[in-house]
């Protein structure tokens, strides 16, 4: 998590507002954690608690998600499929 002072916010809140925009920061006043400053979205899923990802260990992994797993593994094993998400 990014950190910015409560300073930072007054002098450049476009640039904190833009990286609450992504993940949440932290506000900090006088070196402490203050502030928490995140998008509407993040905070309700938080709230709601309904972020649907999940973390699976392989040997746990649903079947069809393992298969994905082990295909897009072996494309980027062969190279390919670095440069796709620029």
């Amino acid at each position: 998590m990014r950190q910015f002072t409560t300073g930072d916010l007054n002098k450049q809140v476009g640039d904190v507002t833009d990286v609450a925009s992504r993940e949440p920061v932290i506000l900090t006043k006088h070196r402490k954690p203050r502030f928490v400053l995140m998008s509407y979205e993040h905070y309700e899923r938080m709230r709601i608690g309904g972020d649907p990802r999940r973390a699976h260990h392989v040997s746990e992994m649903p079947e069809e998600h393992r298969e994905l797993f082990a295909a897009e593994i072996d494309r980027l094993a062969r190279g390919e499929g670095y440069d796709d998400e620029r």
